[in-house]
């Protein structure tokens, strides 16, 4: 062998050794399947219970309370209607488009999508919280299809129970009842059970007294004083900081030279650490940096059906809906779903592949199994990269979701007692009063005589309230006492006795919200008791609930639907979802012995979701095709005026819909077909919208990304940047749209109130000024004499 074969084999035997060396290392090192935390809990407290008492009580607590002084002052000043039972559930129902985005977003942006969506993330990967965020978006997309079929064929009702009643009668309306509460109660239940879990992790020795009884204060202080309207409010300044403090942690995490950890600080190191562990075993070669991953596209599936339960059957949701316009509240909803898209999924992405990393660099998860669930890892990586500021972060945006998600649901259980059980059943103006008759004088109403067929024996000739001159003397009286606090005997014989048992309902409203919050506070303490955690509500609280959905879709869109067949529909639905989560649970290790783990497996849930559903829209259908009475046109006419009919004699829904009736020649309210011709446009926007947006995020993007079997660098680095994008833009949208919509709708407002008084100062009050009452008000209010009708 000459001397340059011995030079070629030597070489070759060094570089086999290095690379070889080398090769054998990153086998062994790569990938790494990260074994269980041995240790206690990674989050260490931050601040001790006084500073946490402070800064959500005094901080959050004493902001929104002056939010709720302004919106009373907007109220009272400007739009005249403080002192309506209505506008406390419904804000005067001319809300905006952006500030209803603003709130749809903020109250679904519950404490648990900052914890759940890194739970999953660090379960199943990067498609975990995509997949997640997919899966509730399909239902804030499609709601607005539904919800303005509800604000056009049903504009004075306040509940969606309330159509519910007028269509079905009692024995519907009652086991509605239920389910509305009960699904109230669930997200009540995952309000407190998240909130709990970050305050205690972030605070020295919090108890779970101290945790229920900061967040019941929160809920119901500021709902006391300004209603369903300062939630509004206050939701726009939640967003706006849950916004700002998104992006810190996400150029802290992804944008940091200075990390002092290597697997952190760009999406390169990030990429490198993750692409080394072994991931779940259906991930797509077992990576966290896939899209094909069955289990993220189950979970999603999951959340469809889970998230219809608390969209459509939770009244909050339908109060969001309802004190907005139909093109506004069409938009609006549609804009809320591309916000909310962007928090869980950005925050969940950073977050949660930010513990992958760190636990890379460890050889082990930072958290235990446990410790995951309950959703501690966005907590624990905003105190590792960002010390105690970053606790202090985590607690700040926890109070700001828990603020806006449960105000509106309090606000939400108590519409539901003051409409639905006091007002209909406990004390109501007039007993046995149907939606066709008038509430002041129990007769037909005039419009329904002209389309009953047969003779009707009692016509109602009550005065308008808006136009009567009984109703003017007695707002200008109470005006002159300068309060509406002290009882009242108004003089009207018309309205009189009805304007005294509204004073009653808002003293009843008043102390029901506060009963409402003061239940929390033994509700939550039970549920603390128990050990159930925030997963196990989440999805089997949803499971008995969404037997409630198809029954909701069908009473609004469906002219045969009927009180019998949607009953039985509910009952069997919730009877055969629980019966198939039990029954799979029985197949999992332990069975019904390890009840809390085994009932949320992905299989139980998708098995009692799928059965809820599916058994109670079947049951509806075909129990109401069997039990209707509709034979003709004119028969779905009158059952669709049923819950046209549904109206408040002091403040008329079309009132409210008069500038978007203009040209439009009717009697005392627009027909079926006015209504629908001039929402004509915000029908066709909410399926073309709707459909668009479902089609964008449940294939389109999905489609691209799932093309790639197994992400590069290149490619993740891009995925980052687009979630980061799409988070400064909604960002912008957030910070500027609401206030600059409602300022310009105040001065709006304001100019229309001096054209008014001039107007009155000038000469006599025009027969169909609808204003008249409350512009007498305001003209009082500011010390000027109006002239009498």
């Amino acid at each position: 062998m000459d001397i340059r074969m011995k030079c070629y084999l030597w070489i070759s035997i060094l570089l086999w050794c290095v690379w070889g060396t080398s090769g054998s290392n990153d086998t062994e090192s790569c990938p790494v399947k990260l074994k269980p935390s041995e240790g206690t809990s990674g989050v260490k407290p931050v601040l001790d219970k006084h500073e946490t008492a402070l800064l959500m009580l005094l901080g959050f607590g004493g902001f929104s309370i002056i939010l709720a002084l302004l919106h009373n002052a907007v109220r009272k000043y400007v739009f005249h209607d403080e002192h309506n039972l209505d506008t406390t559930f419904d804000a005067g129902g001319n809300v905006s488009l952006s500030l209803t985005a603003v709130t749809v977003a903020s109250q679904l942006f519950w404490p648990g999508d900052i914890l759940h969506s890194a739970t999953l993330t660090t379960k199943n990967g990067v498609a975990g919280p995509f997949w997640y965020a997919v899966g509730i978006m399909i239902n804030i997309f499609i709601f607005p299809i539904l919800s303005v079929q509800f604000k056009t064929r049903a504009p004075g009702a306040k509940t969606y129970l309330q159509i519910i009643h007028a269509r079905f009668g009692k024995a519907a309306h009652i086991c509605f009842c239920f389910f509305a509460l009960l699904c109230n109660l669930v997200i009540t239940i995952g309000v407190l059970l998240a909130g709990r879990a970050t305050i205690q992790s972030l605070t020295r020795d919090a108890t779970d007294e101290f945790s229920v009884l900061i967040m019941a204060t929160l809920f119901g202080s500021y709902s006391l004083i300004g209603g369903l309207g300062t939630t509004f409010y206050v939701s726009y300044f939640n967003a706006c900081l849950v916004f700002i403090l998104l992006i810190v942690f996400v150029v802290k995490i992804l944008h940091n030279t200075d990390s002092e950890f290597h697997t952190i600080g760009n999406s390169e190191n990030m990429y490198k650490a993750i692409s080394c562990i072994h991931g779940p075993e259906e991930n797509n070669g077992n990576s966290f940096l896939t899209f094909r991953s069955t289990v993220a596209f189950l979970y999603g599936v999951i959340e469809v059906f889970v998230s219809s339960a608390v969209t459509y059957c939770d009244q909050a949701s339908w109060q969001s809906r309802i004190a907005a316009k139909p093109i506004q509240g069409v938009w609006g909803f549609i804009l809320a779903g591309f916000i909310w898209f962007s928090i869980p999924s950005t925050m969940a992405t950073t977050t949660g592949m930010a513990y992958l990393a760190l636990s890379s660099s460890n050889g082990s998860h930072l958290l235990l199994p446990g410790q995951i669930d309950e959703g501690l890892v966005t907590p624990l990586i905003a105190e590792k990269i960002l010390g105690s500021a970053g606790g202090i972060l985590v607690l700040t945006m926890g109070a700001m979701a828990l603020m806006s998600t449960g105000s509106g649901e309090v606000m939400a259980i108590s519409s539901i007692i003051v409409y639905d059980i006091y007002q209909t059943y406990i004390k109501p103006f007039r007993n046995h009063l149907e939606s066709a008759h008038c509430v002041i004088c129990g007769k037909t109403k005039k419009e329904v005589a002209k389309r009953t067929r047969g003779e009707v024996m009692s016509i109602c000739d009550c005065t308008d309230a808006t136009k009567c001159p009984g109703c003017l003397d007695d707002v200008r009286n109470q005006s002159m006492k300068g309060s509406y606090s002290s009882k009242q005997s108004y003089q009207c014989p018309t309205h009189g006795r009805f304007r005294e048992y509204n004073e009653v309902l808002i003293e009843f409203k008043n102390w029901c919200i506060v009963w409402v919050t003061i239940g929390i506070i033994p509700l939550g303490l039970i549920i603390f008791e128990s050990g159930i955690d925030l997963n196990w509500i989440f999805y089997v609280g949803a499971i008995v609930t969404i037997p409630c959905f198809p029954p909701v879709l069908l009473s609004v869109l469906w002219v045969k639907a009927t009180g019998k067949g949607l009953i039985a529909g509910c009952i069997c639905g919730l009877i055969c979802g629980i019966t198939a989560t039990l029954s799979t649970a029985t197949i999992y290790e332990g069975g019904l012995n390890k009840f809390l783990i085994n009932t949320v497996q992905d299989h139980a849930i998708l098995a009692g979701t799928c059965c809820s559903f599916g058994v109670s829209l079947i049951v509806c259908i075909i129990g109401s095709l069997l039990t209707h009475k509709i034979n003709n046109k004119d028969d779905e006419d009158f059952e669709w005026f049923k819950m046209y009919d549904i109206d408040n004699p002091l403040n008329p829904w079309e009132l409210n819909f008069r500038e978007d009736l203009k040209g439009m020649v009717y009697d005392v309210r627009p027909t079926f077909e006015q209504m629908s011709k001039a929402f004509r446009t915000a029908k066709l926007t909410a399926w073309i919208a709707g459909g668009c947006s479902i089609l964008l995020f449940a294939v389109i993007i999905p489609g691209i990304m799932a093309s790639f079997p197994l992400m590069d660098q290149t490619q993740f680095s891009m995925w980052l940047t687009f979630t980061q994008g799409w988070a400064v833009l909604m960002a912008v949208i957030v910070i500027v749209a609401p206030p600059t919509e409602e300022i310009m709708r105040i001065v709006k407002q304001c100019r229309k109130n001096r054209g008014m008084t001039s107007q009155l100062l000038k000469g006599p009050i025009p027969e169909h000024n609808e204003m008249t009452v409350k512009t007498t008000d305001y003209l009082l209010s500011n010390n000027e004499t109006p002239t009498h009708v």
